[in-house]
């Protein structure tokens, strides 16, 4: 048996001890984080367009930022190796040496299937990013916006963007029209990079120049948030899907759990607010090469469910392992695809 106190650390233990995840559903849940990627993970990671990825520079601050793939991945059960550099790695002082902990995830936008990788960087150049695989698990596609997302059509230049201030002009439109943005965090023992997402306005920027935004219900991993409660920091990468631009930045976090702020955003159990610290800029003049986020058609979305009653949600980690049963399943009270239900994997109450 998978013990939930060896998947879990401290801070995640913790948020589930205060929202009362029980004991048998963290154990469950423990089950489905692997310490290898399976056969239909590899072939997802090798299909996508890009990388998001959550790294710490070398004052050991969390950022998230993106790693196009013109020429993709490679994926084997203990190694996921891109063709590429993280998007403003010298800027922002990125910790590439081998040893340093990094979190991947993979998103496919048109069918919302995301996983998830953390491991350790093995070797980094101008053309590779390496990572050996410590933890390879999926989410559920909650909360996340249908879009066509192309691959970038050559590398993109890992230095091209410039440092700006929260208020900016630029900044502030981005923020504004967000309805998704990735949010990097560490604990001693790794890194972790989540996404998140709703309507526009998700993301809010506050009269004091710091950023809120809802937590909604998940799947009580409570990765982000455990992070954040032993580390007290956090990284965004907020892409803006119309133009290629896109914001990253990192600062303080902290949760609030006053039902009072949580009432502020439609269905949220908590707040979370960082106080940014560094903020930057990026974008092509070139649309072909410029994120690969730029001729992105916005088909659908996911809005925070309002029946939470009487849900059963498959968590995406377990979905497609070998020997599991397909069966239909429902995610917030609507019906979705076809995925598989293997042994043990966990489901929402």
């Amino acid at each position: 048996m998978t013990r939930p106190d060896y998947v879990f650390h401290a801070g995640e233990r913790a948020v589930q001890d205060r929202t009362g995840v029980p004991a048998e559903y963290r154990e469950r849940a423990a089950r489905a984080i692997r310490a290898e990627m399976p056969p239909q993970h590899q072939a997802f990671f090798e299909s996508l367009p890009a990388l998001f990825v959550g790294l710490r520079d070398m004052q050991g601050r969390p950022w998230a930022t993106v790693c196009p793939l013109p020429t993709g991945a490679q994926a084997t059960p203990t190694r996921l190796i891109a063709h590429t550099y993280p998007v403003l790695t010298d800027p922002l002082g990125l910790d590439l040496r081998p040893g340093s902990k990094a979190a991947v995830l993979g998103l496919d936008f048109a069918t919302r299937r995301r996983n998830r990788v953390n491991g350790v960087i093995i070797a980094a150049t101008k053309n590779v990013l390496s990572i050996d695989v410590e933890q390879s698990y999926g989410n559920c596609p909650k909360y996340i916006r249908t879009r066509d997302i192309r691959p970038p059509a050559t590398s993109f230049p890992p230095d091209a963007g410039k440092r700006v201030a929260i208020d900016d002009v630029t900044a502030q439109r981005i923020i504004s029209s967000a309805d998704t943005f990735f949010i990097a965090t560490y604990a001693e023992d790794g890194a972790d990079v989540s996404h998140r997402g709703g309507m526009p306005g998700v993301l809010r920027l506050n009269a004091d120049g710091s950023l809120s935004f809802p937590d909604y219900a998940g799947n009580r991993y409570y990765n982000t948030l455990g992070n954040i409660e032993v580390c007290g920091r956090a990284g965004l990468f907020i892409p803006d899907f119309a133009t290629g631009e896109a914001l990253l930045l990192t600062g303080r976090a902290r949760i609030d759990w006053s039902r009072a702020r949580a009432a502020e955003f439609e269905r949220a159990e908590r707040v979370v607010d960082i106080q940014p610290e560094d903020v930057w800029h990026t974008r092509l003049p070139n649309a072909d090469v410029t994120l690969p986020l730029t001729r992105s058609q916005f088909m659908s979305s996911t809005p925070p469910d309002r029946s939470v009653k009487g849900r059963s949600l498959l968590l995406w980690s377990s979905a497609l392992d070998t020997g599991s049963t397909l069966k239909r399943y429902v995610c917030c009270g609507r019906p979705r695809l076809l995925c598989a239900f293997p042994r043990g994997a966990p489901t929402y109450p």
